[in-house]
């Protein structure tokens, strides 16, 4: 690794090696959903919460600047497609690397859905952009799913072929489903030789689960989490943040961190009574 690049890894992680990244690239494929239509008001929510870094398309950089706080780093997607199209697991390049250094990115994330149809041009676009970060210096989080089956999206044999599969086209970080179980999910890390992260799902409100699952795959080696819907669309998303962060960062149990979310909360919901 470059000396460039590993500066900016280091700028995605704490000092516990850990990271909590927020993905709000969603507003391509499914538009403007809550926590998306004020984009610079969440960026600036979950930045004051103490994300690592947020995941943004190129277009919405100038609007989301003076909303990240200088310790959050700036990711630049580099994949899209919508649900409005007939092929919305077919993720096609829309950035390039130059692009993104020039808007000031820490780093780029690609989409790569395994299993599919276009999982070839997919690898291509993936191992492109990977030469591409290398030039640069720059960061590269693949955000890799099995869309062969809903069976296989969880299946550990075929999540951890998937990481594996991003590790080896050049990935410095992996996005990928937990599958479930802290023994497992060991698996897909033990065969990962890069940090893996988990992704979040869509929004299910369980914030008790939401902590439960993060601490799992915490146990089972993960380095963290990069959760979108689920923090961008919570109601207090620097709340929740921050509450994540003790669980990804200073090492509390789920217990405690969702108890001390509760706290937060019922104390904000006094406050809004007054």
């Amino acid at each position: 690794m470059s000396e460039g690049k590993s500066l900016r890894v280091r700028r995605l992680m704490s000092e516990s090696g850990r990271s909590l990244i927020v993905p709000m690239d969603h507003g391509i494929s499914v538009g403007a959903t809550p926590g998306l239509r004020d984009i610079a008001g969440t960026v600036a929510q979950v930045s004051e919460g103490g994300a690592n870094g947020v995941v943004l398309h190129k277009g919405l950089v100038p609007t989301v600047r003076e909303s990240l706080r200088p310790r959050t780093a700036l990711i630049v997607h580099m994949s899209a497609s919508t649900s409005l199209g007939a092929h919305i697991n077919r993720k096609v390049a829309v950035c390039t690397v130059a692009e993104a250094v020039r808007l000031g990115a820490d780093a780029v994330s690609v989409h790569l859905n395994a299993g599919t149809e276009t999982e070839p041009e997919q690898i291509v676009d993936t191992a492109r952009i990977a030469e591409e970060c290398a030039l640069w210096g720059m960061p590269l989080l693949a955000m890799v799913y099995v869309r062969s089956s809903p069976e296989d999206e969880y299946d550990p044999a075929k999540v951890g072929h998937a990481a594996r599969m991003a590790a080896e086209l050049g990935a410095d970080l992996v996005k990928c489903h937990y599958t479930g179980d802290p023994e497992s999910f060991s698996e897909v890390v033990a065969g990962c030789p890069v940090p893996v992260l988990i992704a979040g799902g869509a929004a299910h409100g369980d914030t008790r689960k939401l902590f439960g699952t993060v601490a799992e795959a915490l146990e089972a080696g993960a380095a963290g989490v990069s959760m979108g819907r689920n923090v961008f669309e919570a109601p207090d998303a620097a709340g929740l943040t921050r509450h994540l962060g003790l669980l990804v960062h200073e090492g509390w149990s789920a217990d405690r961190a969702h108890a001390a979310y509760q706290d937060h909360t019922a104390a904000g919901v006094q406050l809004a009574a007054v």
